[in-house]
């Protein structure tokens, strides 16, 4: 069921290209309201990071509009495909970057922030792994850090570019299972970019299924399976169908490079 919320994020008509001539985006719309789990589904190179930075406001769009709700500071959290950690930073120092960043235009104090810092850390299950640095840590670890270091500021969207991409499989499907977890505590928006139609069927309400550069919507998919969803889900007939339905869709649009 979609949300009849109010609209965080809308993209209307957006268009991208670089400096060097590369059009990552043409005519590209997206629609997502407060508390949705949306995912940007395509092919490497098909622009889905290049509109989530757009939404982030780490890039420009060429053309179209892109309007978002949240906007003040530490309203929108970032999660990258690499965890970028401070190597010379502990966990809770990292954790606690964004609201260095925010404490001018939120006056937050210190004892509010390490009380941030806390709630983050057991929210993503690392309290006992504060004082660690990140060479000490997991790769799954260390991506629960990031995922903190987002949080921390309670922000209304959170944007996520692949953050699971590098990881085994066996850890890719827990923290899928805590990343829905955290959404269904917090509702938080969350616009997730993926190349796995898996991941993709597995953690969404919505999926948007994006044509080869320059990037567009092909298709749009309601995922309407309950949550909470867990590892059984993953062997059930409605997810198989959910599946094939998604990787057919993309077929077609990758069908469509070059036409």
């Amino acid at each position: 069921m979609k949300s009849q919320a109010a609209p965080v994020v809308a993209l209307g008509n957006v268009g991208k290209t670089f400096e060097r001539g590369t059009v990552a985006l043409d005519g590209f719309n997206l629609n997502v309201r407060a508390g949705e789990f949306v995912s940007l589904l395509g092919p490497s190179g098909c622009g889905k990071s290049t509109a989530l930075r757009i939404i982030a406001g780490l890039g420009e769009a060429s053309a179209g509009t892109v309007e978002t709700s949240a906007r003040q500071a530490g309203d929108i959290g970032f999660v990258f495909q690499d965890p970028t950690l401070m190597p010379w930073a502990r966990v809770a120092g990292n954790v606690h970057l964004p609201l260095k960043l925010t404490h001018a235009q939120r006056g937050v104090d210190a004892v509010l922030s390490r009380a941030a810092v806390d709630r983050v850390l057991a929210q993503v299950g690392l309290s006992d792994f504060e004082n660690a640095f990140p060479r000490e840590l997991s790769g799954g670890m260390k991506m629960r850090v990031s995922i903190a270091r987002a949080l921390v500021t309670e922000p209304h969207l959170l944007l996520m570019d692949e953050p699971f991409a590098a990881l085994d499989e066996i850890t890719r499907f827990k923290l899928n299972n805590d990343l829905l977890a955290l959404w269904q505590e917090l509702r938080r928006t969350v616009i997730f970019v993926t190349h796995s139609v898996f991941e993709a069927v597995y953690l969404s309400q919505r999926i948007i299924v994006m044509t080869p550069r320059p990037g567009r919507v092909f298709a749009e998919i309601d995922i309407p399976a309950p949550y909470p969803r867990e590892d059984r889900y993953r062997m059930s007939s409605d997810y198989a169908g959910y599946c094939h339905q998604v990787a057919d869709a993309l077929m077609a649009a990758m069908a469509e490079e070059g036409r």
